[in-house]
């Protein structure tokens, strides 16, 4: 694997672990009925038909885990890959939602926000390396062609 593909793999990865932890961040008060409630329904999980309305599920937060990569038996460079957190909602009190459980409880993601601005911190500085890794790779192939004309 060259130089330059190890590189753009790193900034695939930190791109891709930007954009979960914004998608986690913008949705961290995204919240939906309990599952066990179904949001309508009776408590033992059983359908019944047009009680009320049905409300979407909670939003299910998103983490990436980054392996390396290899080719054959040249190894290099890094994958990552999107996976849904476990457990993926907390009971949270707020009675006033129209899709709260008898309890007053309702399904609010599993997002843990400093883990989130972890995650920015880390893609961000991850993407600089590799930028930089990039640029002097690209530098150090001018100069030899330089070099050799």
């Amino acid at each position: 694997m060259s130089i330059f593909s190890i590189a753009t793999s790193g900034l695939s990865a930190a791109s891709l672990r930007v954009n979960v932890a914004a998608s986690n961040i913008a949705n961290v008060n995204t919240t939906g009925p309990l599952p066990a409630s179904g949001g309508s329904g009776t408590s033992d999980g059983a359908a019944t038909s047009n009680i009320g309305p049905t409300f979407p599920a909670a939003y299910v937060p998103l983490r990436v885990d980054q392996a390396s990569q290899s080719s054959g038996s040249t190894p290099g460079g890094t994958i990552a890959t999107v996976s849904a957190v476990s457990p993926s909602y907390t009971a949270q009190f707020d009675p006033s939602a129209p899709y709260a459980n008898q309890d007053g409880l309702v399904a609010a993601p599993n997002v843990d926000l400093a883990n989130e601005f972890v995650q920015l911190a880390t893609a961000k500085y991850s993407f600089i390396a590799n930028a930089k890794v990039i640029q002097a790779y690209s530098e150090t192939e001018k100069s030899l062609l330089d070099i050799t004309t």
